[in-house]
């Protein structure tokens, strides 16, 4: 039994009531790492009103266990108009000052694309569009996962979406990149395309090595940083 399973089998012991509590306690906060399996077993298990309640409290955990989970009710909603009320949570939450609740998101989407792909790279290309710089960062963190990233099709949604936030950094005002949010953004674009590379080099590489051209400073600090990952350099 996996711990995602041990955390599962010890919600379903409790009332939901108490779950908010068990939490807090197994979070391992604080501390250096939150605790992610209890998360995902939350997500698993909780219905709507329990994701809601923890989503509407101020303390950061419990925001992302509850954020998480919202992934795999858009993964399961066949509602339109419901798929469209839960993506645009992700969205707001995406723009999140914490940490932690913005990488809820990015794994809710995961979880989104677990369920189905096809879905996944659409929310991704909606995100990667947007202006927020937090919104895009999202976009790439979400499908540059290896997992999800088996099929050359997914590899190069994952390029794609990773070609269209850099180009839109690329295109920013100098001065607007000191933005704490273009920032953070830098810093996932500093590993994501390693791993869409890494997933289709045939299709990805030719698309990364391009950006050598590149005289953006931001740019070339993209490429530098991905160069020294070793998924990326062994292709190279």
């Amino acid at each position: 039994m996996t711990r995602v399973e041990e955390y599962r089998a010890a919600l379903r012991a409790l009332d939901p009531p108490a779950w908010a509590g068990f939490l807090t306690e197994h979070s391992g906060l604080p501390g250096p790492r939150g605790n992610l399996e209890l998360a995902k077993a939350l997500a698993e298990e909780a219905d709507a009103a329990t994701l809601d309640a923890l989503v509407a409290t101020d303390d950061e955990y419990l925001v992302f266990c509850g954020v998480v989970g919202l992934g795999r009710l858009l993964a399961e909603e066949a509602d339109g108009g419901r798929r469209s009320e839960l993506v645009a949570r992700l969205r707001r939450h995406a723009a999140d000052e914490r940490w932690r609740v913005r990488e809820a998101v990015a794994m809710a989407l995961q979880r989104l694309g677990d369920a189905d792909l096809g879905r996944l790279v659409e929310v991704v290309g909606d995100f990667a569009a947007d202006p927020d710089p937090l919104v895009q960062r999202a976009a790439v963190a979400g499908i540059c996962e290896p997992r999800l990233l088996r099929s050359a099709d997914m590899a190069r949604a994952a390029v794609r979406a990773c070609a269209c936030v850099t180009a839109s950094v690329a295109a920013r005002a100098l001065e607007s990149r000191r933005d704490a949010g273009v920032r953070t953004l830098r810093q996932a674009l500093g590993y994501c395309w390693s791993v869409a590379v890494a997933a289709d080099p045939g299709g990805g590489l030719p698309e990364f090595l391009a950006l050598t051209a590149s005289a953006d400073p931001d740019v070339a600090w993209v490429v530098r940083e991905n160069r020294r990952k070793a998924r990326l350099a062994r292709l190279l």
